[in-house]
């Protein structure tokens, strides 16, 4: 169970994201279901509910994520951190080629595979939103810099 975030840390996590998923660069107001703060690493492998260990993140990343902060590298047997919002840059790690997130390195391969963001619905998702000019969000440029799809 994860401790309880104040609201002014909510809020705090929620403006500095520009209301926008810090894993899949989806909008807050382009999304089904609410947004959660979420703990980069989980508060089971010892982290803290700060300000410098939080992320806004869409409920699908959220879900996907849970409390994995790393995962195995199909074929080669090594472990690969995922992605932290906190201290990666995102076009270090991905880039877009249209609805679909493609990873650039051992990290965003790992992120993208454990996070499902390329799973088909997802990517439809980002295509419908694409083509009526909301994908990628402006927002998402203050975190992940260009990233033009």
């Amino acid at each position: 169970m994860s401790s309880y975030v104040p609201a002014a840390l909510r809020r705090l996590v929620a403006e500095r994201a520009s209301g926008v998923c810090e894993y899949c660069l989806l909008h807050e107001s382009d999304g089904y279901l609410k947004f959660e703060v979420e703990h980069v690493i989980a508060e089971k492998h010892g982290g803290a509910t700060s300000a410098e260990n939080l992320a806004y993140a869409c409920a699908a990343c959220n879900r996907y994520k849970g409390s994995d902060i790393a995962s195995v590298t199909p074929g080669v047997g090594t472990l690969t951190r995922l992605f932290n919002p906190r201290v990666d840059r995102w076009p270090s790690h991905f880039a877009l080629n249209g609805p679909w997130i493609n990873p650039l390195t051992d990290v965003g391969e790992a992120t993208v595979r454990m996070l499902s963001l390329n799973d088909p619905d997802r990517v439809a998702e980002r295509e419908l939103l694409a083509a009526a000019g909301r994908y990628p969000p402006p927002e998402a440029e203050h975190f992940a810099g260009p990233v033009s799809g």
